[in-house]
């Protein structure tokens, strides 16, 4: 997985065997891409990596994440559960996520004509992040674990896949996430099962 920003946008994400060829879903979208990190950038966000993608910070706080798929590219927005969103702009990233937080691409050239939106977007949460505000926490049908709560909200791709998962296949990753007696052990199976859950498999699956 890559560690520097401009690696992304040259070569890929480095998560799977695509990374750094002409197939990589990043090189795919790449002008596409960049216009949206212009934007970002021109928010006065700070720009920075985690999980492998180009994530946008302000007041410590991560605002938003941009995402490449073979079908699509999107921008993501942390804390989504915020934003007014009077455009209706604000796709759900799986069926079963609670809050719509994503806006997909799926031609290149989309985004200029979205340029005015995400800015207001971001700055609306740019304004919630100096003041502090979070979204309430809400009761979900199944209890998850904080840290795999905390994954889900901080990686799209991991979110969408794991809300694309049976109930009984999410249920599998909980107790096996609760069988774990410290966080650290929690964290590190959550990283470990990251590509069992993209494969829309169970945690006792091969």
């Amino acid at each position: 997985m890559i560690t520097g920003i401009e690696v992304y946008f040259s070569k890929g994400c480095g998560r799977c065997a695509r990374f750094a060829t002409p197939d990589c879903s990043a090189r795919l979208w790449n002008a596409a891409l960049a216009d949206l990190r212009n934007i970002c950038l021109s928010a006065g966000l700070v720009e920075t990596v985690k999980w492998g993608h180009p994530v946008y910070m302000h007041a410590g706080r991560n605002i938003a994440i941009l995402g490449a798929f073979r079908e699509n590219y999107s921008i993501s927005f942390f804390h989504a559960a915020l934003l007014q969103d009077p455009e209706k702009a604000l796709e759900k990233a799986g069926p079963n996520t609670h809050h719509a937080s994503v806006i997909r691409f799926t031609e290149m050239g989309q985004v200029a004509a979205r340029n005015q939106l995400i800015s207001a977007y971001l700055k609306e949460a740019m304004g919630y992040a100096e003041a502090g505000f979070e979204p309430q926490k809400e009761k979900r049908d199944i209890e998850l674990p904080g840290e795999l709560v905390d994954a889900l909200d901080s990686d799209p791709e991991l979110a969408e896949a794991f809300h694309k998962l049976t109930p009984g296949r999410q249920r599998s990753y909980v107790i096996n996430l609760a069988s774990a007696k410290t966080s650290t052990t929690r964290i590190a199976r959550i990283t470990k099962y990251r590509s069992h859950i993209l494969a829309g498999k169970s945690a006792n699956e091969r």
